[in-house]
This record gives structure tokens, sequence and C-alpha cells, in this order.
């Protein structure tokens, strides 16, 4: 069967969270969601939104999602897409879905003249990173992400700490 994958709508801020915390469960990070519907709405949903999601359905039922958002490229000089999340429901793997997927985003990417499409992937997932290099995406092995959580943050942004 061929998926259709559509942009969410606000009226899929409830079914967005849904996969974020099967993919969390998936991912083994499910303590870690503090995410609401709420949450989902305002920041997906709200007047200039820097975050977007594809809902990708067999038939009408909705069994993956993407999550992306613009970065940018100063040696491009081109924006590009950053993939957050990409979900396919464990029963519906095999199918060719998250290909789907992929070439969506790329083809939004292209439509928006982005220079590149970048994800990361957790290193134990080896299905995940066998599919990536299927499709031709090339790790970043010479590359480490660094990340501030909100207590560095806070830490840093006080002058007097």
């Amino acid at each position: 069967m061929t998926p259709t994958i559509r942009f969410a709508t606000k009226e899929d801020s409830a079914l967005i969270l849904s996969f974020i915390k099967e993919l969390a469960d998936y991912e083994k990070m499910a303590d870690r969601v503090t995410a609401t519907v709420t949450d989902i709405t305002k920041t997906f949903f709200c007047e200039n939104p820097r975050v977007e999601a594809l809902i990708l359905e067999e038939g009408s039922q909705p069994v993956g999602f993407a999550v992306f958002f613009h970065n940018f490229s100063t040696f491009l000089c081109r924006y590009g897409i950053y993939i957050e999340d990409i979900y396919i429901k464990e029963a519906f793997r095999g199918k060719g879905y998250g290909k789907a997927l992929f070439q969506r985003i790329c083809e939004e990417a292209l439509k928006r003249g982005c220079g590149r499409v970048e994800w990361w992937c957790l290193d134990w997932n080896k299905p995940s990173i066998d599919f990536y290099l299927n499709l031709g995406a090339e790790p970043m092995s010479d590359w480490t992400v660094f990340r501030l959580g909100q207590d560095q943050i806070k830490t840093i942004s006080d002058p007097y700490s």
C-alpha cells in the first residue's frame, strides 16, 4: 500500500505526542519526555512555528511521523533541514515507509533551497544506522555532539555565578 504523507495540523497535537512517547520508549528514554499536548500545540502550531511535523498514514491510520526544523550552514550559506525525530510504528516497518518520509523531507529541502539534511542517531541503533547507510547517508564520525541543559544554560547566562 502506498502511504499518504501530510503536514501535521493542530488537531494532530496528541498524535504527535504519542509518537514522541513511542519513540522515546524505543530509545530507552521514556522517563525524559516532559512534553505535553499543550506544549506541542504552542510550539508546532503557533503564529511563526520553528518546527514542523509530517504524519505518515496507511489508509487513514497514522503509522509514523517526522519532526524537523531549519538549521544553517555558514560554509554553504544556506539553510538545511535537521530531522529531530523520524519514527515508524514497529508493525509497519519494512514497507518502505521510512524511506518515503525521507523522500518527502528531501523534496521539501529541495523546494526550500536547502543545502543539506541532517540528523543524529543513537550509536547502538544498528537497524537505523544500516537503513541510513542504505539511503547513502554519511556518518559524521569526525564530530562530537555537545549539549547544555537548562541548569547549565542558567549558570552560564548568570554573569555573577
